[in-house]
């Protein structure tokens, strides 16, 4: 059994949140029914299902999901506030005040209770990323749940199914991109992974607040000023936040990304040229530092929370070994880098050696890096920021070479249904669709319980997308890993299968959150 200290998450000065500490509560939360709170979850949606289709809020769902396992009180709010990144102070959105937010912890078979006060000028939700959750739990405006207002409060409320490392984060307009987002690790009770500590590592790219910067202005350059029209939430198409007035002009430096070029990626790595990229909210000027002793099995938990970025992932002086990617067990499998897109996680183990050595998250394709520090000598000289470990061209292996776990793969069956996902667009027009149709809270792709579907990413763009279902893990061909995330390269095709056992409506989309605000997402609905 793994023996970790539970200080050693998200590196130095952040604590778990878990059964106790600033994020948790004793009591349980009150009823969101109270007039200073925004309608509890399964009071109706904000817009219609439509006829045949299981509701978000419906008897189906209900039955699918019977609460089970202890109750893990938490309380989350969303602010205003100002952040120190180690290069420079900016202004900012964020939980609770902190870059990322402390992790919420719970065990497999828990439910979390979450009540999410609202303190942002603008509505906002929660999504919690991987989950296979009850869907008016699932945080999508307009679809699953009404948006939580400005000055208003949410109770989520779901079972934890499935162990692994998942995370958190906004599902309204690209407030992604800000600074609200925070791991959300769910222990195995029967863990079977033997390590001494434990680090989360989450990486991201950053704009907001930087030279009067903000994501709305990157979103509204990259789309000429047209982007954000098929946005989740369209009370984020105005300045104060109710949707009735238009965004103010930009005050910042253009964001555009012109002339980078990725082979990992297949062309063009991204859309934006982000001033700053972080490791646990910190520039590499002032990096974030783990300890640990010399021989220790240390398992790292990488979370990609960036808006627009690919990282390349690398620890000087070791080899890793994979566990697991987007929270499910695969064949072990040891590499010198990872390649995450945008949500994408991976766990694995490395046996640190003696010294201090620069874990680096190079922005891959845009020339620059984010780095934090892995520590087992005091003695030893901690390297500059501009390092650059072999590592990062040695063996570096995908998502398409690993296999799931033996226990969490698929059986062999076809599929019952196929369903087909042209990805269109350009950087040119930036009219970023699904099928040569954006995104349309109306449009739904059908399937039925006891299905196993199989949906066919066609990518028919010259950008690199990474393809996300919501409430579900899809497996990759040919017994490969069970993901909820994959990378789909230009003018390439990924069959992803997966059994149709969660009812509700759920979002398909891309996870670069400028393609998907700009028209790149759609859902699946189970018929009744």
């Amino acid at each position: 059994m793994h023996a970790f200290t539970r200080r050693a998450v998200l590196g130095a000065g952040i604590a778990v949140a878990g059964g106790s500490g600033p994020l948790t509560s004793c009591s349980a939360p009150s009823s969101a029914s109270d007039d200073a709170h925004g309608p509890r979850a399964g009071s109706g949606n904000a817009t219609p299902t439509p006829e045949g289709y299981v509701s978000p809020q419906g008897e189906e769902v209900a039955a699918a999901h019977r609460e089970r396992g202890p109750v893990r009180e938490f309380r989350l709010t969303a602010t205003a506030t100002s952040l120190d990144l180690g290069a420079r102070t900016v202004r900012t959105w964020a939980y609770d005040d902190e870059l990322p937010a402390r992790p919420i912890r719970v065990t497999a078979g828990d439910t979390l209770a979450v009540r999410v006060a609202n303190h942002l000028p603008h509505s906002t939700t929660v999504h919690w990323h991987g989950i296979s959750l009850r869907n008016d739990m699932d945080g999508v405006p307009g679809v699953t749940q009404p948006p939580i207002k400005a000055g208003a409060s949410f109770d989520y409320r779901f079972t934890v199914p499935d162990p692994g490392t998942y995370w958190f984060h906004p599902h309204s307009g690209v407030q992604l991109d800000r600074g609200l987002y925070a791991p959300l690790i769910v222990d195995d009770p029967r863990e079977p992974l033997e390590y001494d500590e434990e680090w989360i590592v989450i990486l991201d790219d950053w704009v907001d607040g930087v030279d009067g910067s903000t994501p709305d202005e990157v979103l509204d350059e990259l789309g000429g000023g047209m982007a954000g029209m098929h946005g989740m939430d369209d009370t984020d198409s105005g300045d104060d936040g109710d949707g009735d007035g238009p965004r103010p002009p930009r005050t910042g430096p253009s964001r555009i990304l012109r002339g980078a070029r990725s082979r990992l990626l297949g062309g063009d790595p991204g859309n934006v040229a982000y001033p700053y990229y972080l490791v646990n909210g910190r520039t590499p000027d002032d990096p974030r530092t783990f300890r640990a002793k010399p021989g220790d099995r240390v398992r790292i938990r990488i979370i990609n929370a960036g808006g627009d970025t690919a990282f390349r992932v690398a620890l000087g002086g070791h080899t890793m070994t994979i566990t697991h990617t987007d929270g499910f067990p695969v064949e072990h499998t040891t590499t010198d880098a990872l390649l995450l897109g945008m949500a994408e996680r991976y766990d694995v183990v490395v046996t640190a050696q003696d010294g201090v050595f620069p874990l680096i998250a190079l922005a891959e394709g845009k020339g620059r890096a984010a780095m934090a520090l892995l520590r087992t000598s005091e003695g030893a000289t901690a390297p500059g920021p501009s390092v650059r470990p072999k590592e990062l061209d040695g063996r570096l292996i995908t998502a398409d070479e690993l296999r799931a776990a033996e226990d969490v793969r698929l059986g062999p069956r076809d599929p019952d249904r196929t369903i087909r996902m042209r990805i269109t667009g350009s950087m040119k027009k930036y009219d970023w669709a699904i099928n040569g149709k954006p995104y349309d809270p109306s449009q739904r792709y059908p399937v039925r319980a006891g299905e196993r579907v199989r949906l066919s990413f066609i990518n028919g763009t010259d950008m690199w997308h990474p393809m996300h279902l919501h409430g579900h893990t899809f497996q990759l061909p040919d017994g490969g890993p069970r993901k909820d995330t994959t990378i789909l390269l230009p003018h390439h095709k990924v069959n992803v299968d997966f059994d149709a056992e969660n009812p509700g409506l759920w979002m398909v989309h891309c996870h670069n959150v400028y393609h998907s605000e700009s028209g790149l997402m759609t859902i699946i609905g189970y018929r009744r």
